[in-house]
C-alpha cells in the first residue's frame, strides 16, 4: 500500500515536471466572429395581473422601477368588511430569450423537468424567488415576492406554440384570516448581471424589510463543528461526547451540537416520548456542558420546536392545542396560537440556557406549524393569534430575544427547508438538508443557501463515510462543502489515522482560510451541471474547486491562486489573464508537499496535475 502511494506521488512529480518542459502555447490565427449583445427580455406591463375569483375584494396594481431592468409591481387587495381571502393568481408571460437555465430555493441534484420549475414558499419552508438564466450564466429575469411569511407557490412552464414561459404565482391556497387588506410586492428583474448576483439582491432587499431584519452572526457560528447525529443517532453517552470533543477540538472544531436522544431513553427514532424535554438519556447535563465547554468547544443542543408525543408527560396539558397529529411518530404538533403554548416553548429553552449553561439550539421542524383544512383561523377558544404563521412570527421572535439578552452570542441553527428570508431574523445559522454520505447533494444545498444567505453562516449538512473508504474519497466529502461550515459526523475513534490527519489537514486549511471561503465573494458556477466548480475571493487571494473537467478562470490581480482538486482525473486547466512569476506548491490531500519551486507561466491557458483531493498553491 505504502509502495502504491509513493508510486503516485512520483507519478504526479514527473507529469508536474513534464508540463515545464512542454508548457509552449501554440496559436492558430484566425479571426473569431464578434458575437452579437442579446437582446434584453421585456415585459409587457399590462401583461401582468391576477386572476381568480376575488370574492368580495377588489386588486389595484401600482408598477414602479425601482432601478433600471427592475420593476416592483404592487397589488393591493382591498375589501368593505372584513372577508376571507380567496386563491388568486399572479400571471404574467415573457419569451423564452436566450434562457439556458433556472435556479429556485428548491433546486437539487435531479432535474428532471427543466423548464417546470414549481416549488412552494414560505416562512418556513424556502423563499419566494425564481430565476432563469443564459449560457453565460448571467441573469435573464429574476423573479420574487416581497410576502416571505405566507405560503405562495410559484409555478413556470413553456408554451411550445409561441416559445414564452408563462409564470404563475399562487396566493393564498392556504386559508388566511378575514381582513380588509392585503398588500405584497413582485419584484421583476431583467439586468444583465450573474444570476446570483441577481438573487444576492433580492437577499438584501427582503434584509431591508424591517420586519425581516437578520439576526446578529456570531463568531463562533463560522467555525467547524462536531454533531453527534450521524455517528450516534439516539444511542449517546455523556462519556461518549467528551471522548469525540477531545479528538474533534484537536482537528479543529469549536463547538459540538448533541442532537436528538439525549431527552428520552427510547431509541426508536420516533417523537412520542418528545416535548417534556428532560434530559433523561443524559441526567449529568450540567456536568457535561462543563467538561465541553473545559475542552474549549461550545455546547448546543437540539429541540424539535413544535412536537408534543403521545406518551409525553405534558401530552394531556396541551389537549386541545394542537394543529393536527403525526401518525407514524406518534406526536402531536402544537399550536403556537395559545399563549400558553409559546410560552412553555419559550420558557422551556430559556431555563435549559439558564441551567445548563448553553451556546446554542438546534431547532428543528418548525415547518409544522402549519395550518391544516380543519384549522379555525380565528381568535376564539383562547388563542390570542387567528394566523398560524402570524402566531409563529411572534413566538419565534419572542424565542430569538429572549435568548439574546440571556446570551448575545447565541448559536441558533435551522436546516432547509427552513431557509427563507424571514428565517434569518430568528437564527444566525442555516444548516443543508440531510445528505448521509452524499458529497454531491450536500455540495448543491449549501450552495444554494450561500447564493441567498449574505452572512447568515452557512453549514453543511453533517457528513460521514466508512472507515474503510479511501483517504482521498473520505476527503470528497470535506471538499464538497468547503465554501460552508463544515459539520463534522463521524466517529473519529472509529476511522484509520490517516483520515484524521486528512480531516485535521483540511480543516486546519479552512480555518486559516475562513476568511476567504465564507466572508469572500462567492462565485458559484452552473447550478443545472450541479455546480461544476466553486470560487470565493478576498483579499487577492482566490480559492477554486474543481469538481468536474473544466477550465477555471483566474480573475485579475490575485497574488495568490488556489486550485482544489475533487474530481477523479489529475489534469487541471486555468486561464491567466497575465505573466505569472512565482512559487507552486502542490499538497496531498493529507497536506504533504509534494512539490515546491519557483516557476514562471504564461499568459492564456496552463494545465498542471494535481492529486485527487489535493491542492495547487501558485503565489
Amino acid at each position: 500500500m505504502k509502495n502504491t502511494i509513493f508510486q503516485k506521488s512520483i507519478a504526479v512529480l514527473l507529469l508536474t515536471l513534464a508540463f515545464f518542459s512542454c508548457n509552449e502555447n501554440k496559436t492558430l490565427n484566425y479571426t473569431i466572429p464578434e458575437t452579437k449583445a442579446i437582446q434584453p427580455l421585456k415585459i409587457v406591463k399590462d401583461s401582468i395581473k391576477v386572476e381568480g375569483d376575488l370574492g368580495n375584494f377588489k386588486v389595484h396594481k401600482e408598477i414602479t422601477e425601482e432601478a433600471d431592468g427592475i420593476q416592483l409591481i404592487t397589488f393591493t387587495f382591498t375589501a368593505n368588511t372584513l372577508s376571507e381571502l380567496q386563491p388568486a393568481t399572479i400571471k404574467f408571460s415573457f419569451p423564452s430569450l436566450a434562457i439556458n437555465g433556472y435556479w429556485n430555493p428548491k433546486i437539487a441534484i435531479d432535474k428532471v423537468n427543466y423548464y417546470h420549475s414549481g416549488f412552494s414558499a414560505k416562512a418556513s419552508g424556502n423563499a419566494p424567488i425564481l430565476a432563469f438564466y443564459d449560457n453565460a450564466l448571467n441573469n435573464r429575469i429574476t423573479i420574487a415576492l416581497s410576502d416571505a411569511l405566507n405560503k405562495s407557490e410559484f409555478i413556470s412552464y413553456l408554451k411550445e406554440e409561441d416559445v414564452h414561459f408563462y409564470p404563475k404565482i399562487k396566493l393564498f391556497d392556504e386559508k388566511l384570516p378575514k381582513t380588509k387588506e392585503y398588500k405584497v410586492q413582485l419584484r421583476i428583474d431583467t439586468r444583465t448581471i450573474p444570476y446570483y448576483k441577481s438573487i444576492d439582491d433580492v437577499a438584501s432587499w427582503w434584509a431591508n424589510n424591517t420586519s425581516y431584519k437578520p439576526m446578529q452572526v456570531p463568531d463562533e457560528a463560522k467555525k467547524p463543528m462536531y454533531s453527534t447525529w450521524y455517528s450516534y443517532h439516539q444511542n449517546i453517552t455523556s462519556e461518549e461526547i467528551i471522548k469525540e470533543c477531545k479528538i474533534a477540538k484537536s482537528l479543529g472544531c469549536g463547538a459540538v451540537i448533541v442532537d436528538d436522544g439525549w431527552q428520552t431513553k427510547d431509541g426508536n427514532r420516533g417523537y412520542a416520548y418528545t416535548g417534556d424535554w428532560n434530559p433523561d438519556r443524559i441526567p449529568d447535563m450540567k456536568e457535561l456542558v462543563e467538561a465541553v465547554h473545559k475542552e474549549d468547544m461550545k455546547f448546543l443542543l437540539w429541540y424539535s420546536l413544535p412536537f408534543m408525543g403521545e406518551k409525553a408527560k405534558n401530552h394531556l396539558k396541551f389537549k386541545g392545542k394542537y394543529l393536527q397529529y403525526w401518525k407514524s411518530q406518534g406526536t402531536y404538533v402544537l399550536d403556537p396560537r395559545y399563549p400558553e403554548v409559546r410560552e412553555y416553548m419559550i420558557n422551556t429553552y430559556v431555563k435549559a440556557m439558564q441551567e445548563w449553561k448553553l451556546d446554542g439550539f438546534k431547532l428543528d421542524f418548525i415547518g409544522w406549524f402549519t395550518a391544516t383544512e380543519d384549522t379555525q383561523l380565528t381568535k376564539a377558544d383562547g388563542r390570542d393569534f387567528a394566523s398560524v404563521n402570524n402566531a409563529t412570527d411572534a413566538l419565534m421572535t419572542e424565542i430569538t430575544q429572549k435568548l439574546t439578552s440571556l446570551k448575545p452570542e447565541v448559536l441558533i441553527e435551522f436546516r432547509q427547508p427552513y431557509i427563507g428570508p424571514l428565517m434569518r431574523k430568528y437564527g444566525n445559522m442555516f444548516r443543508g438538508i440531510d445528505a448521509p454520505n452524499n458529497a454531491v447533494a450536500n455540495k448543491v444545498e449549501v450552495t444554494n443557501l450561500r447564493i441567498m444567505a449574505q452572512n447568515t453562516a452557512v453549514h453543511s449538512d453533517m457528513f460521514i463515510w466508512r472507515p474503510e473508504e479511501t483517504v482521498e474519497q473520505a476527503a470528497l466529502q470535506i471538499l464538497n462543502i468547503l465554501y460552508s461550515v463544515p459539520q463534522l459526523s463521524v466517529k473519529l475513534d472509529n476511522i484509520p489515522e490517516e483520515h484524521l490527519n486528512m480531516i485535521r489537514y483540511w480543516f486546519n486549511y479552512w480555518n486559516k482560510n475562513r476568511e476567504v471561503l465564507i466572508d469572500g465573494t462567492f462565485i458559484p458556477s452552473n447550478p443545472g451541471a450541479n455546480y461544476p466548480s466553486l470560487t470565493a475571493i478576498n483579499n487577492k487571494h482566490q480559492i477554486t474547486t474543481v469538481y468536474e473537467n473544466v477550465v477555471i478562470e483566474v480573475q485579475d490581480e490575485m497574488t495568490r491562486l488556489d486550485i482544489i482538486n475533487a474530481k477523479a482525473t489529475t489534469s487541471v486547466t486555468f486561464q491567466l489573464q497575465k505573466d505569472f512569476k512565482g512559487i507552486l506548491n502542490v499538497i496531498d490531500c493529507k497536506g504533504k508537499h509534494l512539490f515546491e519551486k519557483e516557476i514562471e507561466l504564461s499568459k492564456g491557458t496552463n494545465t498542471l496535475n494535481i492529486p485527487e483531493s489535493g491542492m495547487l498553491i501558485l503565489k
